[in-house]
């Protein structure tokens, strides 16, 4: 297996677990933060949380992969949001890990593609860690077990005003709960993606591990492959 390891720095990390958060008031956070750690009043941050259910269309949008229309998101009480990271539809909701990295690329050395891949690496490692080999897949974004997709990734990459470099936002989501897949994903077309599937950690593993457990195996791996110090 291919290791991107970046060279160790000194940088701090600020990470918090959110819980649950509405998608709208996390969005604004992120904005916040970007604009924070642009400014230097903020280290870079990771946010660690989960979604009520919510299906988030991105800039490669196609509206036709959402199958279900006004009346039957509203009976199912999803909310619909268009935004600003790459990619196109996917879905949010209890029992997915969600992370937020708010990181300006230069304090890590990192180019937009490595940036991907590194955020795919710590996802690898951490499934590796329970024993599931997992990988990408050639011309897609995301981390794969066999050909069904555990974690989906969409990111922007925010251009600073104060210094020279980028800053991102947006960022991963890591299916926890079994039968994650049966819910929110039978209504949408993933990612635009219609060949393959998509699965969960419990399902694969007839775990039942929470998402807040698996957000804090997550951070020292997260701190590690992207160079933080990992003192706290």
């Amino acid at each position: 297996m291919q290791k991107y390891q970046l060279s160790t720095l000194s940088q701090h990390l600020d990470i918090h677990y959110l819980g649950m958060q509405d998608y709208s008031d996390a969005w604004d956070l992120q904005k916040k933060y970007v604009k924070d750690i642009d400014e230097e009043k903020r280290h870079d941050t990771l946010l660690l949380l989960q979604h009520s259910p919510t299906f988030t269309l991105g800039t490669d949008r196609h509206p036709e992969h959402l199958l279900l229309n006004e009346v039957q998101l509203a009976e199912k009480g999803i909310k619909v949001y268009n935004i600003d990271r790459g990619g196109d539809i996917t879905y949010h909701g209890p029992g997915q890990l969600v992370g937020y990295p708010l990181i300006f690329l230069h304090s890590v050395g990192l180019d937009l593609h490595l940036y991907l891949r590194t955020l795919e690496q710590v996802i690898i490692e951490w499934l590796l860690q329970h024993g599931v080999e997992s990988q990408r897949k050639e011309g897609m974004t995301g981390v794969w077990v066999g050909d069904k997709k555990i974690a989906a990734i969409g990111v922007k990459f925010n251009k600073a005003r104060h210094r020279k470099g980028f800053i991102t936002s947006h960022g991963f989501a890591l299916n926890i709960k079994a039968g994650l897949a049966s819910e929110g994903f039978v209504d949408i077309i993933p990612c635009g993606i219609q060949q393959f599937g998509v699965t969960s950690f419990n399902d694969i593993t007839s775990s039942s591990l929470s998402v807040e457990e698996a957000a804090n195996q997550i951070m020292p791996i997260f701190r590690e492959r992207f160079g933080y110090s990992l003192s706290l």
